[in-house]
């Protein structure tokens, strides 16, 4: 049983592990007050007890869950990715994309700022 965010990224080789690991600091970095942990079998930030992004490592990309709100959002400087409702698709073949890590963590966290302030009211 997978619990942290090391026994899901042991699975893979190297060059997977350090891409996986680029992810996790870029989002660190960014939101150093997200949480770790596991959920639906992949590596998970959660920030104010709400899920900010899920991702995970597959045959040919690795896949951010940010949430269709952020998918929309984005979509211009998505649009050299496969997305589908709440997914990115970051092809293996590309290092991880810095700033839109960024700019998606961000997103999803002035999303559920605002949620708890319109259901704290």
């Amino acid at each position: 049983m997978m619990k942290t965010f090391e026994d899901y990224f042991s699975q893979f080789d190297e060059e997977i592990r350090n891409k996986l690991e680029t992810i996790r600091t870029e989002i660190k970095n960014e939101i150093p007050e997200a949480e770790e942990c596991i959920k639906y079998l992949m590596p998970t930030f959660v920030f104010q007890n709400k899920n900010l992004i899920h991702f995970a490592a597959f045959r040919n990309h690795i896949g951010l869950y940010p949430g269709p709100e952020a998918v929309t959002f984005l979509e211009k400087e998505l649009a050299q990715y496969k997305t589908s409702k709440g997914a990115i698709q970051i092809p293996l073949t590309e290092k991880a994309p810095s700033e839109l890590i960024k700019k998606i963590v961000n997103h999803a966290k002035e999303r559920i700022l605002k949620t708890t302030k319109t259901t704290n009211k």
